[in-house]
């Protein structure tokens, strides 16, 4: 069914007079699961806006299937519109189907086969039939009710008026997903989601990922879900900067993660020699050309024919000079651009610069002990102790009382039971809303003005390799959610404190600085507690975890020894 294929070519879009896309190009055919992956503002979420036909290209061109869907962030449906109405629609392809057939079926049982439109009317059953087995619209209504079971929208999760309640009263995340229910009950020949495990919890994003990997047709995926990439895709495409622009990637994420690292390895070392080789030639066009038997005067058996081999000394010297000159030339013209350096977590440069009480001799007397905690509503927890080594990963489903452990852990929360502090504790806490006193402000100067000049001076904003030089002088009010974190986290990373409490550091940024965030966990000085629904991160952890439930039990599980060990 090429027909159905997703084809892209050479793709230019500017946005604020800067060119997200430029010349990329995209072929995605029937079975293909394409991952887009690449830092914030690379262009993952652009991309998908021009293929769905939503932005037009400055230049280039798109062919994409008729029944193209589009998982975007608001819902083609007015907020008075009911969850039965949004079902009908999904399902309306698959009854139209069923309805076509019907008709036709019943028009060749009328037309005899020796009249001239039987032919033509067993053409037209035989491509609904196929469109039909495509979309599985025999099976639509009960896959429509597995769906949404699937995605946590039942009529329990609905409330009592199930799909009678209009959009307006479900929440962000309940609209979203039932969009992405919508899409998965139509099997559109091709298929665009934008961050689709959002708002999933892990038996969704399982249910989601085996959807996706039986639809038959075409899927292009942007996504920071390290676990949905590596569970989905059969390809990635890396819209960070490279040598020859995008590059694709055969495989998921576990055979991208290798092949980024020989990658960047190869555009490393070709960089280093072209610059060793451009040195060289510079060294040679200006100086060593002219360096021919130098401080040498003629012997005295050559003092005859010195001048004749002068001149011929003096060709050479030109020769030399105009072959490096012309090397040089054409090297400067076609070198390969240098790699631009990785966003780095650069924790390990400042481990001696942290100081927690284990360094008094006090042995690993525990930084704050937890005992007969209650939260009402919010948190119940026996006990608690966080050593001050430790790195410490809090799990649970929404509502379980990870983010409100973090505030008690911090200092923030009152709570019923016995807290214990060491005296002089110093927490920092990484909380999932971002916002800062001053918005007005530069990202510069507020990271100067809460470190000080001088310890701002000594760890430079730049140096953490959290935010690119080119948002240092925005006022931080214009920033993104994204970028406001990792401006947190870089005041975080600066002044490391003995006790670090991070709730869910991953979100907002991208997977290839998750996984250096994760790596640089294990060097970083001090304890780490941090509480994540990443799936990724929970199953490559080496630490400790603790798991919260609902009714108020916890589990402790101990460190893991690899990742096959690790509790999920």
């Amino acid at each position: 069914m090429f027909q159905n294929a997703l084809l892209a070519h050479d793709l230019v879009r500017v946005l604020g007079g800067r060119r997200v896309l430029d010349g990329v190009g995209l072929t995605a055919a029937p079975g293909h699961r394409i991952g887009l992956i690449g830092e914030n503002g690379a262009g993952k979420s652009t991309l998908l806006r021009v293929l769905a036909g939503v932005d037009e290209p400055d230049a280039g061109s798109v062919s994409r299937p008729d029944d193209l869907g589009f998982l975007h962030q608001e819902m083609p449906f007015d907020p008075a519109a009911t969850v039965a109405a949004v079902l009908d629609d999904a399902l309306r392809e698959a009854r139209e189907d069923l309805v076509e057939l019907d008709r036709l079926g019943a028009e060749i049982a009328r037309l005899p086969e020796s009249d001239p439109g039987h032919a033509e009317l067993l053409d037209a059953y035989g491509r609904r039939l196929e469109q039909a087995r495509h979309r599985e619209s025999w099976d639509a209504d009960r896959r429509a009710a597995l769906v949404l079971d699937g995605l946590g929208l039942g009529a329990p999760a609905l409330g009592a008026l199930g799909h009678d309640r209009t959009l307006g009263s479900l929440s962000g995340g309940q609209r979203g997903r039932l969009a992405l229910a919508a899409l998965l009950v139509r099997r559109p020949s091709a298929l665009l989601l934008d961050e689709p495990t959002n708002h999933l919890d892990d038996g969704a994003a399982a249910f989601l990922e085996e959807q996706v990997r039986a639809l038959p047709g075409t899927v292009v995926v942007a996504a920071h879900d390290r676990a949905f990439l590596d569970a989905v895709c059969t390809h990635l495409v890396d819209l960070d900067p490279a040598v020859d622009g995008p590059v694709r990637y055969g495989g998921n994420y576990s055979a991208y993660l290798g092949e980024r690292r020989a990658e960047r390895d190869r555009w490393e070392r070709r960089f280093a020699e072209e610059q060793q080789e451009l040195a060289q030639l510079r060294h040679a066009a200006g100086v060593t050309a002219h360096l021919v038997a130098p401080d040498r005067g003629p012997r005295d058996n050559e003092k005859m024919g010195y001048g004749h081999r002068a001149g011929r000394v003096q060709n050479q010297v030109s020769r030399r000079v105009r072959n490096a000159a012309r090397r040089l030339e054409e090297l400067e013209r076609a070198q390969v651009p240098e790699p631009p350096r990785p966003l780095r977590f650069a924790v390990e440069s400042l481990a001696a610069d942290a100081h927690t009480p284990s360094d008094t001799g006090e042995g690993l007397r525990p930084l704050v002990s937890l005992r007969d905690l209650r939260v009402p509503g919010r948190l119940v927890l026996d006990g608690l102790d966080v050593a001050p080594d430790d790195r410490l990963l809090v799990t649970g489903g929404n509502g379980t009382g990870k983010s409100t452990l973090l505030a008690v852990l911090a200092g923030h929360l009152t709570a019923e039971g016995t807290v214990h502090r060491h005296p002089g504790l110093t927490v920092g806490l990484l909380t999932q809303d971002t916002e800062f006193d001053r918005p007005d402000r530069t990202v510069r100067d507020t990271y100067e003005l809460a470190l000080g000049a001088a310890r701002a001076e000594r760890v430079p904003l730049g140096s953490l390799g959290l935010l690119h030089a080119a948002d240092l002088d925005k006022p931080v009010g214009r920033l993104s959610v994204g970028q406001r974190r990792r401006l947190a986290l870089a005041l975080l990373v600066a002044e490391p404190p003995p006790l670090l409490l991070l709730d869910e550091p991953t979100n907002h940024l991208s997977p290839r600085l998750c996984d250096e965030l994760e790596e640089a966990f294990g060097t970083g000085p001090g304890a780490i507690v941090l509480a994540s629904h990443d799936r990724w991160l929970r199953r490559r952890w080496q630490g400790r975890e603790l798991r919260l439930d609902p009714a108020g039990a916890t589990r402790h599980c101990p460190p893991t020894q690899s990742p096959a060990s690790m509790v999920m």
